[in-house]
């Protein structure tokens, strides 16, 4: 296993646990299962020739993963109901993002 497919995995998964305790404390289940649901995002990926690219970077590629999506998803941070989610997706956007250069 690379040091990238840790990283990128750790932050799918490690570090939205960490956030959900540390600044969802009483609602910290609810808010990690949010962040665990945002990855099904990444079924824009299935619409993609090749499915799979190992040295691709979603950003900007796939649609739930581009720029106006991100802007979207950065509107859906002032309403109360969405502010989570939001967070979650940006948060996976932020991971990706990570991912295109390492």
């Amino acid at each position: 296993m690379s040091f990238k497919f840790f990283i990128h995995y750790g932050l799918h998964f490690v570090i939205p646990l960490l956030i959900s305790v540390l600044f969802f404390r009483e609602k910290w289940k609810t808010v990690y299962a949010i962040f665990l649901l945002s990855m099904l995002v990444d079924l824009d990926h299935l619409l993609a020739n090749p499915i799979f690219a190992t040295n691709r970077c979603s950003i900007n590629f796939h649609p739930l993963h581009s720029y106006i999506a991100m802007g979207i998803y950065g509107i859906g941070l002032f309403f109360k109901k969405t502010r989570v989610l939001c967070i979650a997706l940006l948060f996976h956007m932020l991971t990706d993002c990570i991912d295109c250069y390492l």
